[in-house]
């Protein structure tokens, strides 16, 4: 049975839970934010030794494997603005925020705790989850919100007038991929030619051009 404890600058609780995403769950018909870990958003990829990879979906997936289906407990720390329980959480096998930070499944939270720095560094040398690459063209969870934010903001940007040329090639983190109708991220994606960015007619233009294909 689920049970909740209030006190004055403390909420524990337990039962069982519901993965949200990599630091995100529900416990008791509670939301819960875990404390001091960012972990890549759903739908975010991940540049990786073989092109992008869903590092936001995998991220959820370890958090539901570390949990296994067992109770979970959480000790709150604070209310975020969300009205999320920011606690430390723990199915029975240590704390789940280290856990997810040692594997590459989450980063360190810096703007809001300092505690996992250094199991981050052990996941980053040894080229764990999100450090596949060493951290090369890495892009945090706070950075991605920031650009999707940034996005949303704008109108749909239009493809040139000339021909059928809607093919984007954007210039990103994870090297110059193109972005064609349809796919995921294509109505985020905004072209800056004074970056080097352009649009391309074709698959195959842009492939010779030097772009891959976005992968989703």
């Amino acid at each position: 049975m689920a049970s909740a404890v209030h006190a004055a600058d403390r909420l524990s609780i337990e039962g069982a839970a519901r993965v949200i995403d990599g630091d995100t769950l529900e416990v008791a018909g509670t939301r819960v934010r875990l404390f001091g870990i960012d972990a890549p958003e759903r739908s975010q990829t991940c540049a990786g030794p073989q092109g992008d990879w869903d590092c936001g979906r995998w991220s959820g997936e370890e958090l539901t494997r570390w949990i296994g289906g067992r109770t979970v407990r959480c000790d709150g720390v604070e209310w975020d603005r969300y009205e999320r329980l920011v606690a430390r959480c723990d199915a029975g096998q240590g704390d789940l925020g280290a856990a997810m930070v040692q594997g590459g499944a989450a980063i360190a939270y810096r703007a809001y705790a300092r505690d996992y720095i250094y199991p981050e560094r052990a996941a980053r040398y040894r080229r764990r989850g999100v450090w596949h690459n060493g951290g090369e063209n890495f892009t945090t969870p706070a950075e991605y919100r920031a650009e999707s934010r940034a996005a949303q903001a704008q109108p749909p940007q239009r493809a040139p007038a000339h021909g059928a040329c809607a093919i984007k090639g954007n210039v990103s983190a994870s090297g110059r991929v193109y972005h064609i109708p349809g796919q995921r991220d294509y109505e985020r994606t905004r072209i800056d030619e004074t970056r080097g960015e352009r649009w391309f007619c074709t698959e195959d233009e842009a492939r010779a051009a030097g772009w891959r294909r976005a992968a989703r």
